[in-house]
């Protein structure tokens, strides 16, 4: 049996940060993920400079040999209403990657020890350690698997019983050079279609040749005929060809910040990105918080490791902290469920959503870009 002092399960933007954090420490970092890299990751895609400046990523080396759109502006829409235009000027407000290349970008320089398509079959504590798949010993165990992350689980979290999920539909496909020139959206300019009832929304992303499109809501049920409906207008008004659009989606589930009960930490275990439920509740982003939290984690471990101590429940209590200083209070108990907006709160954002002012300044700039929150340096 090897061991570790760490043992990461997932190797997303959140696991490999983390473990690239610790280099140095002195700590023996594994990351353990069941796929093998480069893997399909479903994600609209798209880094916003916080992040690039959390990731301290070069972005003239990354895009020599990945996707690396700048964004310049975005049209926002409430479905069925008239897009609003907002540019944001020359300077980019964000960057759209293709999932598939920058995790195992970032996976490959972390430098910990990789066990790619190694599954998680087993665990178990065993004193002050854990046994993964009765192969591999941990001082300290990190859940960073999504949504459905075996750490999470068996730290009490209960997928889809006692947390509100969103449900999201999506596709990223590389277009010809026909489908290219019959698509309307353009490279620099994601399209936002916020649902009706607004407990969802829908993209239209393009990089290049490369498009991603998919739906997420609050409320999962009816998924499939929300996306196609979606789709079949994106048709109908010129944005997308029909060869697209009738490319059947992907599925999954991820749990917004707001809705999340699992515990962020136990005895020599802690979770973080889609694992812990920190994405943006306004936005759905998973990136920028997996990446955070990465961080965060990292200064805990490495200042309990310090000070020579062990990694209990009371110690790893900091990171937990951090987590709430840094994305708010988690207020969410087991078994609520999220209220809908009432009708006159519908009203109001439909009438918002087709303002400049608000489509630029609140729905841009605050729930998407997050800009009004300082960049969380490593």
């Amino acid at each position: 049996m090897q061991a570790f002092d760490v043992v990461i399960v997932g190797g997303g933007p959140a696991g490999s940060t983390l473990a690239r954090e610790l280099r140095g420490s002195g700590l023996g970092v594994a990351v353990l993920d069941k796929r093998n890299f480069p893997r399909d990751k479903i994600c609209a895609g798209w880094i916003t400079p916080a992040v690039v400046a959390a990731l301290g990523l070069d972005l003239a080396d990354y895009g020599r040999e990945h996707v690396l759109q700048p964004i310049h502006a975005f049209e926002i829409a409430r479905m069925g209403a008239p897009r609003v235009v907002n540019r944001h000027g020359a300077a980019p407000v964000s960057y759209g990657i293709r999932r598939f290349e920058f995790d195992h970008y970032l996976l490959k320089r972390c430098g910990a020890e990789l066990r790619t398509g190694d599954a998680v079959e087993s665990l178990r504590r065993e004193g002050a350690h854990w046994i993964v798949n009765e192969r591999l010993r941990a001082r300290l165990l990190v859940g960073a698997g999504g949504h459905f992350c075996p750490v999470a689980r068996a730290l009490g979290a209960r997928p889809g019983k006692d947390e509100t999920v969103v449900g999201a539909q999506e596709f990223e496909v590389r277009m010809t050079p026909e489908q290219a020139a019959q698509c309307a959206a353009r490279d620099d300019t994601p399209q936002l279609y916020f649902c009706e009832d607004l407990t969802g929304y829908a993209w239209v992303f393009r990089k290049g040749d490369w498009v991603n499109v998919g739906i997420g809501r609050e409320n999962p049920h009816a998924l499939a005929s929300h996306a196609e409906r979606f789709l079949a207008g994106l048709v109908r008004d010129g944005v997308l060809p029909v060869a697209i659009a009738g490319i059947k989606p992907k599925g999954h589930a991820y749990l917004l910040y707001t809705h999340a009960a699992r515990p962020l930490v136990a005895d020599a275990a802690l979770l973080i990105g889609d694992s812990a439920g920190l994405a943006y509740p306004e936005s759905g982003e998973g990136i920028r918080p997996a990446v955070e939290s990465g961080i965060l984690a990292a200064q805990t471990v490495r200042a309990i490791q310090a000070q020579g101590g062990e990694f209990s429940a009371a110690a790893l209590g900091r990171y937990a902290r951090a987590i709430e200083a840094r994305f708010g209070p988690r207020r969410w108990r087991p078994g609520q469920e999220a209220a809908a907006p009432g009708a006159l709160k519908r009203a109001l954002a439909g009438w918002l959503l087709g303002t400049h002012w608000f489509t630029r300044e609140v729905v841009t700039r605050r729930w998407f870009l997050h800009e009004q929150v300082a960049p969380l340096r490593s």
